[in-house]
């Protein structure tokens, strides 16, 4: 049984800035008592970007709006496309596209926090992508699509087959999601240095996009950590939101508990995981193929 259609399409394009606006709030929350406080509303997230949408806005130059509304058109039609159940190696070009012109953003105001920021943004991007691209070749070798739909619809759900690039993929989650050991270029906590990275010259109703277009992305990437889960039977859907719940506490803990890394250990670890876990599983995968 597949999920993905126009209508889920649709409904990720309405419903996603809700629904990551709320996983926002419960991170704060979990997070919160992690650290033995009451913690803010769930609802704080929205407060917020409420109040930003009504601040005044400051542009730094009229190059700087128009990266901001492509990166958040882009996010936002890499998470339709995906659960239209399009093309997947489209989908991560698309996400990738946004993720350059969000770097552009922080690039074009020639400051010096979003200038290293910037910097920063992009060898993280250098340190993920092999992993991103190796996950969508796992994919059509287990089920010979790269097609979405089609891959949720297999008899078998990914992660029997790629056990690897599931574990591979959670590593750079981490990465995606901007939490420690990994928020080099834009941190959710005080303590980043670069006061918010690439967010640094943004304001008002730009800031309050770039935000939304947070949202957008984090349900999206949820939704390739379930698509590792979904098969053809309907017990695959309440299993695959079970197993995202799981990651994202994962991720809370992990942010919780580690420190900021610097850019070499983040480089060579990501490097390092995708050869251990993504290639070791290609080259298994593919004599399987072999061998048939």
């Amino acid at each position: 049984m597949t999920i993905f259609s126009w209508q889920f399409a649709l409904g990720y394009l309405i419903l996603a800035p809700f629904i990551g606006g709320f996983m926002t709030g419960l991170d704060r929350k979990i997070s919160a008592r992690m650290q033995g406080r009451v913690g803010p509303s769930l609802l704080q997230p929205f407060y917020d970007v409420s109040k930003l949408m009504q601040k005044e806005t400051k542009i730094v130059n009229h190059l700087q709006q128009f990266m901001v509304s492509s990166f958040v058109i882009f996010v936002a039609f890499t998470g339709a496309l995906f659960f239209f159940g399009g093309d997947l190696l489209l989908v991560f070009f698309s996400l990738t596209l946004a993720g350059i012109f969000y770097v552009l953003t922080a690039s074009c105001a020639n400051a010096p926090y979003s200038s290293l920021a910037a910097q920063r943004e992009l060898l993280q991007m250098m340190a993920y992508e092999p992993m991103v691209l190796l996950a969508a070749i796992g994919f059509y070798l287990a089920t010979g699509s790269f097609a979405v739909k089609d891959i949720a619809a297999a008899d078998m759900s990914g992660i029997v087959m790629l056990p690897g690039f599931f574990l591979g993929f959670l590593f750079i989650l981490a990465i995606k999601l901007r939490k420690s050991p990994f928020d080099l270029s834009t941190g959710q906590h005080a303590h980043q240095e670069l006061v918010q990275g690439l967010n640094s010259d943004l304001s008002g109703f730009v800031m309050g996009l770039v935000e939304i277009a947070h949202w957008y992305e984090n349900v999206f990437l949820f939704g390739v950590v379930g698509l590792f889960i979904l098969n053809s039977h309907v017990w695959s859907i309440p299993v695959a939101l079970v197993v995202c719940f799981l990651v994202y506490f994962l991720a809370i803990l992990v942010d919780n508990v580690s420190a900021r890394v610097k850019w070499k250990l983040l480089f060579t670890s990501a490097w390092i995981v995708t050869a251990c876990t993504g290639v070791v599983n290609l080259l298994v995968v593919s004599l399987l193929h072999l061998a048939k």
